[in-house]
């Protein structure tokens, strides 16, 4: 990881251009048109500071499907991270510097895909938590340079609590 992903960099229409070229991608490896793609975490919301990684989710049918992406994925340059897995999603890099996150949610198990789509949207209409959201992550990143599990940790109690606003402002 260079210095740049251990910094946080104001927004840029990039990081939704970059989305947007790599979904196109993405396609000619999740060719069924229910098969959805979406820019995710901090690069999604315009107005966040955010690390000069796009994050993108695929949300496939069932866990079981995803392994018939692997070959196709690694093809177009991603790398399968095991570690980062979870019963929840695969997880891929992309690039050196790592320019792309992908993770594949299902359908079928866990909360991934919901928890992301809330909170992205939550932020992109809620621009003082937006504000916040980017304050922390700087202050976090001045704790822990190397942007690992303390700045990770770091955001949970945060995410946590917007994702319960999210869930008490919904209509019904």
């Amino acid at each position: 990881m260079d210095s740049s992903h251990k910094q946080i960099l104001e927004f840029t229409s990039d990081w939704p251009e970059k989305f947007e070229s790599e979904k196109i991608k993405l396609r000619e490896v999740f060719t069924d048109p229910n098969i959805e793609i979406e820019h995710i975490g901090s690069t999604s919301v315009p107005g966040l500071a955010s690390k000069d990684i796009v994050d993108i989710a695929v949300r496939i049918n069932t866990k079981v499907d995803a392994e018939q992406y692997l070959e196709r994925l690694s093809n177009l340059g991603y790398i399968y991270d095991e570690p980062a897995s979870s019963g929840e999603r695969h997880f891929f890099r992309k690039g050196n510097p790592t320019e792309f996150h992908l993770s594949i949610a299902y359908r079928d198990i866990g909360g991934f895909w919901n928890r992301q789509i809330t909170f992205r949207d939550y932020l992109r209409n809620n621009s003082d938590y937006r504000d916040l959201y980017s304050d922390l992550k700087k202050n976090l990143l001045q704790l822990d340079p190397t942007g690992g599990s303390e700045y990770i940790g770091g955001k949970t109690e945060f995410i946590e609590n917007v994702l319960k606003l999210a869930e008490n402002n919904k209509v019904i």
